[in-house]
C-alpha cells in the first residue's frame, strides 16, 4: 500500500528493507521464515482436521454434531489466545528480534502438539481429559498468534518494496500448504489405515509428526539472518511504541485493521475448516470424500497466492482486498447453498474452488498490509 492509502509515512528511516540482498539471498530468507508457518498451520489444522475421530475420545456424550461442537468450542478457545499471543510476541519481538520471537513460536507450537498426542482420554481421566485438550490449545493459540505476527513482520521487512506483494504471498502459501499436509495425512491414514484403529489411537499420530516437524524448523530457524530493519531501528535506538500508543496515534488505520482482520479471517475459515465439516454434515458427502474435497480446493488456492500478490505490486492492495470482500458478499450464499445441494464431488469442488479465488485478493496481501 501506497502511503496515500495507508495514512502512514512509508519513507521513515526504520523502513530500511534489505536493499543489499541478492534475489537468491531474498528468497532464502523468505522461505526459512515461512518453513516454520507450515509447521506451525499444520498442528493447528491438524486439530481441525481429526476432530472428526478423537471428539468422541474426549466428549463421548451426545451425537457426532454435539460432540463436533464441544470440540469446535475448545479450538475457538485456542482464537481467543491468539491476539494475546500476538501482542507478547511482538512485544519480545521488538526486544529480541523476529529471529528469537519465531524461535520461540515453533517451540511452544511443538510443546501444544505433544501435549495432545499422549493427552488420556475421557475413559482414563474423566472430566480432566478435555482440560487437558483446552490447555493444549490455549499453549498453541498463543504459538500461533505469535507467529503469525513474527513471520508476517519478518517475511515483509526482507522482501523489498518492488515485489513486496508477492514475497510476502508466501505466509499464506506456506500457511495453507500446512493444512494441506495435515489432510494429506489424514487421506493416508484413511486409505491405509483400519477404520476402528484410527478412532481409537490412530488420531494420535498427526500431532507426533507435528512435534517432530516443529524440532526440525527450530534448528533451521536458529541458523536465520536477523532482519536489516529490526537491525537499524535497535541500532538508531529508535522508541518503542506501546499499544495504547497504536490506537491513538493512527485509530483509522487500527480499525480498518480490526475490521479487515476479523471480515477475511471469518471467511478464509468459514471456506476452509468449516468447509469440510459442512460437507459432511449438511452436503452428507462422506469423510473421505470431503476431506479428497477440501485438499484438493486447497491446492489451487494455495497456487493464487503469489498471483494474487504479484497482481498487488502492480495495481495496489485496495484493489485487490475490494475485489476480494466485494466477491465473497455476494457469491457467499448462492455458492454454500450450491454446495449444500451438491451431489457430485466435482461440482462442489469447482464451487469451494471459486469462493476461494475470490478469497485470495484478501489472503495474498493481508500479512503486508
Amino acid at each position: 500500500m501506497t502511503a496515500s492509502e495507508t495514512g502512514v509515512d512509508t519513507q521513515a528511516p526504520r523502513d530500511i528493507l534489505t536493499p543489499g540482498l541478492t534475489p537468491l539471498a531474498r528468497a532464502k530468507a523468505i522461505l526459512g521464515g515461512s518453513a516454520g508457518n507450515l509447521v506451525e498451520w499444520y498442528d493447528w489444522f491438524a486439530y481441525s482436521s481429526f476432530a472428526l475421530y478423537f471428539a468422541p475420545h474426549f466428549f463421548p456424550k451426545g451425537d457426532q454434531t454435539a460432540q463436533l461442537l464441544q470440540a469446535a468450542a475448545i479450538f475457538a478457545v485456542g482464537f481467543l489466545a491468539r491476539p494475546v499471543g500476538a501482542w507478547l510476541m511482538g512485544l519480545y519481538a521488538d526486544r529480541a528480534g523476529r529471529k528469537a520471537a519465531l524461535t520461540l513460536a515453533v517451540a511452544m507450537m511443538c510443546a501444544g502438539s505433544l501435549l495432545i498426542a499422549v493427552a488420556p482420554d475421557h475413559a482414563a481421566i474423566g472430566a480432566a481429559a478435555p482440560v487437558i485438550l483446552l490447555l493444549a490449545r490455549l499453549l498453541q493459540g498463543l504459538s500461533v498468534g505469535g507467529e503469525y505476527g513474527a513471520s508476517a513482520t519478518y517475511m515483509s521487512e526482507m522482501a523489498g518494496r518492488a515485489r513486496r506483494g508477492f514475497w510476502s504471498s508466501f505466509q499464506y502459501v506456506t500457511l495453507i500448504m500446512g493444512q494441506l499436509v495435515a489432510l494429506a495425512v489424514l487421506i493416508l491414514l484413511q486409505q491405509f489405515m483400519d477404520k476402528a484403529d484410527l478412532e481409537a489411537w490412530g488420531w494420535r499420530i498427526p500431532f507426533v509428526i507435528g512435534a517432530g516437524l516443529a524440532v526440525v524448523v527450530f534448528w533451521i530457524r536458529s541458523g536465520l539472518d536477523e532482519s536489516a530493519s529490526f537491525l537499524a531501528a535497535k541500532a538508531e535506538g529508535a522508541p518503542r511504541s506501546t499499544t495504547m500508543l497504536l490506537f491513538m496515534n493512527y485509530p483509522r488505520e487500527s480499525a480498518m485493521i480490526f475490521v479487515l482482520t476479523a471480515g477475511g479471517s471469518l471467511a478464509f475459515y468459514a471456506y476452509t475448516t468449516y468447509m469440510q465439516k459442512f460437507l459432511v454434515n449438511t452436503a452428507g458427502f462422506a469423510k473421505d470424500t470431503a476431506t479428497a474435497i477440501t485438499a484438493a480446493a486447497l491446492f489451487l488456492y494455495m497456487c493464487a497466492q503469489p498471483l494474487f500478490g504479484w497482481m498487488s505490486d502492480k495495481v495496489g492492495r485496495n484493489r485487490t482486498i475490494a475485489f476480494a470482500f466485494a466477491g465473497g458478499a455476494l457469491a457467499t450464499y448462492p455458492v454454500m447453498s450450491a454446495i449444500a445441494r451438491s451431489e457430485a464431488p466435482l461440482a462442489a469442488f469447482g464451487l469451494m474452488t471459486f469462493q476461494l479465488v475470490i478469497l485470495s485478493g484478501f489472503t495474498s496481501v493481508s500479512a503486508v498490509v
